[in-house]
């Protein structure tokens, strides 16, 4: 296990062997392990040099683990003794900065959690359960990812103290955030998969963004202990890959119940006993009813363009024998439900407010030894930018709700009863809608318009953040084609609670018949 923090630089690495690492799915892995084409040792090589190659224009990873060669070799000393091993065995990942791995700070973005850029280290004594999964699944951990600061935007990573991460699939447009530097990580073939975390559009803003699959999982699915919190309400890791498949497979280490997160107690007998792959196969959105957007769910339109790669979309999908049905949440009174609570008209913050109480209990888990234990303690090492001063990032939560005593008694469990009762009106009226409707899912574009440039202060258009941040329900992104232009444009699956596997199954399917995606043109200016 790495016991070091030394930042991402040019390193000496003998040969790899020749590997199409933009195309490469854990499927692929798994065959050239079987055939001898390559080993996990290899195979790490082959992305560590990539991660040499392009991480200097991209920015995408800001550690590397110097024990993922050692990782991959006892991985290989494993299958080569017979043992049976897991998919994801032997497979290079990447893990977002904001979850805890031993031997590495949690800098979460910010200049002050990071010793090389003057502030204070935090430095877990544990992993976070999803790290820990992904470890006992035989995965290869390369590193970690960049973020914005406290994964505060949905859009770039442009304030980190690692610098800003450049749109992989085109690095003209913004990149989107927080899950930032995963999505570069994965799009330019630096790691096949890489765990993100949503709270208000971060898996699935840089999953479409750089033309990728991402799983917004329902929450209560995945643990989110030992992850730096927005909040404890609407927290959600998930994985980003390539293709929808290696997406499953992923969410099928990541679901489950830990103690440290009660919350997942929910979640117990709800992944399906076969795996989220069990679902998967073409002709899965034959039958299907899937509800499309409209000002029923928002009271916001689609740009003209977007509206015409989203009729393409409707096409392919009564093509597959799916029956579409237009803006199924017309007067139901769910779009009403949004409200503006920060300066970005499309953000509803609510269900932040605990983000006190929430950061005092990721503190309290980094240890004994931890540089910072407390709420209290946090507040005064960043009280020269203070996320929740006047002009800081955070600074809209003052806005929200029972904010303020939880800002006063951090070390107290906040009353949320607004937020609790917003959650349940919007699960009430999905409810309403699906039975009336007979639907089994929705299908929207991710986006309202196409992806804006980079450094231009704009921000994504989302056509669901954060209703279904709120309220909890699962989604799946995934290409869907490009505008004019070549900026990519995304699908969005989603779903009641815990419908994952069908979601997962729709997209599959939908996958498998138009093959969208295209492997980015890689470039090192």
């Amino acid at each position: 296990m790495n016991k070091t923090d030394s930042t991402v630089g040019t390193q000496s690495w003998p040969d790899a062997p020749a590997i199409d690492l933009s195309r490469l799915t854990v499927e692929g892995v798994q065959e050239g392990f079987s055939s001898g084409a390559f080993t996990s040792e290899s195979l790490t090589l082959a992305c560590l040099r990539q991660i040499d190659t392009f991480n200097r224009h991209y920015n995408a990873l800001i550690f590397l683990n110097d024990a993922a060669l050692a990782d991959a070799r006892a991985i290989d000393q494993r299958r080569q003794s017979g043992e049976a091993l897991g998919p994801l065995a032997g497979v290079p990942v990447v893990i977002k900065d904001p979850m805890d791995m031993v031997g590495f700070p949690t800098t979460a973005g910010w200049s002050l959690l990071c010793s090389k850029a003057g502030g204070v280290d935090l430095m877990p004594e544990s992993d976070a359960p999803v790290v820990a999964r992904m470890r006992a699944a035989g995965a290869i951990l390369l590193g970690k990812t960049n973020v914005p600061v406290l994964s505060s935007s949905g859009t770039h990573a442009d304030n980190s103290w690692a610098g800003p991460t450049l749109n992989v699939a085109m690095p003209s447009r913004v990149p989107g955030g927080s899950s930032t530097g995963t999505a570069a990580a994965v799009a330019a073939g630096m790691a096949v998969l890489g765990l993100a975390e949503e709270t208000g559009g971060s898996i699935q803003n840089p999953a479409s963004a750089q033309d990728l699959v991402g799983i917004k999982p329902t929450i209560g699915l995945v643990p989110n202990a030992g992850v730096v919190p927005l909040s404890g309400n609407r927290d959600v890791v998930g994985p980003i890959a390539r293709c929808v498949r290696d997406a499953a497979l992923c969410l099928d280490v990541l679901a489950g119940y830990t103690s440290e997160d009660p919350k997942t107690l929910a979640g117990v007998g709800k992944k399906p006993p076969l795996g989220y792959t069990s679902k998967l196969h073409a002709e899965a959105l034959k039958g299907v009813r899937l509800g499309l957007y409209g000002p029923g769910w928002r009271d916001q339109a689609l740009s003209h363009e977007t509206q015409q790669l989203y009729q393409r979309a409707v096409q392919e999908l009564t093509a597959q024998g799916a029956i579409l049905v237009d803006d199924p949440f017309a007067v139901s009174g769910f779009a009403a439900l949004r409200k503006q609570t920060v300066h970005a008209a499309d953000f509803d913050a609510r269900g932040l407010e605990s983000m006190p109480y929430d950061l005092q209990k990721y503190l309290e888990r980094l240890g004994p030894n931890a540089a910072l234990k407390s709420f209290a303690a946090f507040a005064r090492a960043t009280a020269r930018e203070s996320a929740f001063g006047p002009k800081g990032l955070l600074s809209f939560m003052h806005k929200l709700p029972d904010f303020a005593a939880c800002l006063k008694s951090p070390t107290v469990p906040p009353d949320l009863s607004e937020f609790i009762a917003l959650k349940a009106r919007y699960l009430e009226i999905v409810d309403e809608v699906f039975m009336r409707e007979r639907l089994d899912g929705l299908v929207f574009p991710q986006m309202r318009e196409e992806l804006p440039p980079a450094g231009s202060g704009l921000t994504i258009k989302e056509t669901t953040v954060s209703e279904i941040n709120i309220a909890g329900m699962p989604a799946v992104a995934m290409p869907a084609g490009y505008y004019a232009s070549g900026a990519p444009f995304g699908l969005l699956f989603v779903g009641k609670l815990w419908s994952e596997a069908d979601l997962l199954a729709y997209a599959y399917s939908y996958e498998t018949a138009t093959r969208h995606r295209r492997a980015p043109a890689l470039t090192t200016r």
